[in-house]
């Protein structure tokens, strides 16, 4: 055994250690004052911790220089403002799978078809939520599925809101042959067809990643403008062309009503002015 190796080797395990031991310690800290709802002194957090003084100071400075805590004018310690909008984050995220959720069953019953909530998981869509409708149709992707972003309806919404520059890099970079080889993989023709698809608030496709299945989806959308995630009917091929404009509007009213609920309608009229 190579003497240096196993010198690196202990060394990177014990500054691993550390570092686990610095977080494990900052959580201390943090928990603790959450617990008891009030204002502690460094002396009084460090005992009930059990840790040594020295060490609570240092993280203590630490976490107040990065707002995950506040110093207050007689020396006590309290959660900071960063912890306040990591809170805020969180509750956003629960309170929009709830609303999607919600009405992605009202749609599953509403259009007597399997419903799924998608997200984008860097170049991939990704299956949030899904319900399955009352017919034997079955739907290959389920809730944890992840699939390139060029092979889905959702996937081309999710980043329709993108500048254009960014769209291409995205689908240069991660566009995949489907299975079934229908599946478009031009990157400038995806963004265009990306960007088109989020203006219009509708992406169809049918039988780019499973044969004989089709999927109409609807971009769900921030304040901001962004695609945050989609509400999609996923059905079979000839019953989607069947009634195509009635799948749409349901879906495209599903998606409104999320935003809506959710407070984020105030985007439309800069949701369509994608930059080009």
């Amino acid at each position: 055994m190579d003497a240096s190796n196993g010198i690196s080797d202990g060394a990177e395990r014990t500054a691993r250690r550390s570092r686990v031991s610095g977080i494990d310690r900052a959580l201390q800290v943090i928990d603790h004052l959450y617990e008891t709802g009030a204002p502690a002194g460094s002396y009084a957090i460090a005992k009930a911790v059990g840790a040594p003084l020295s060490t609570v100071y240092v993280i203590i400075d630490d976490l107040v220089e990065k707002n995950m805590l506040a110093r207050n004018g007689d020396g006590t310690l309290w959660l900071g403002s960063r912890l306040y909008h990591y809170g805020l984050a969180y509750a956003r995220s629960l309170d929009f799978m709830s609303v999607a959720t919600q009405e992605m069953h009202d749609l599953c019953r509403e259009a007597g078809e399997t419903v799924q909530v998608c997200g984008r998981d860097a170049d991939h869509m990704l299956v949030l939520a899904m319900a399955d409708g009352p017919s034997h149709f079955q739907v290959a992707s389920r809730v944890g599925t992840r699939v390139p972003l060029n092979w889905t309806a959702s996937g081309r919404l999710l980043v329709g809101h993108l500048p254009e520059p960014e769209r291409v890099d995205l689908f240069r970079r991660g566009a995949r042959m489907s299975p079934t080889g229908r599946a478009e993989i031009d990157a400038e023709t995806l963004s265009d067809a990306a960007r088109a698809a989020f203006e219009e608030r509708l992406s169809i496709q049918a039988g780019e990643s499973d044969y004989s299945v089709a999927c109409i989806a609807s971009p769900i959308v921030d304040r901001s403008g962004n695609c945050v995630a989609t509400i999609s009917i996923v059905l079979p091929e000839q019953k989607a062309f069947a009634d195509k404009s009635g799948y749409a509007d349901r879906v495209k009213a599903s998606a409104a009503r999320i935003e809506t609920v959710m407070g984020w309608r105030q985007h439309e009229s800069a949701s369509h002015s994608v930059t080009p």
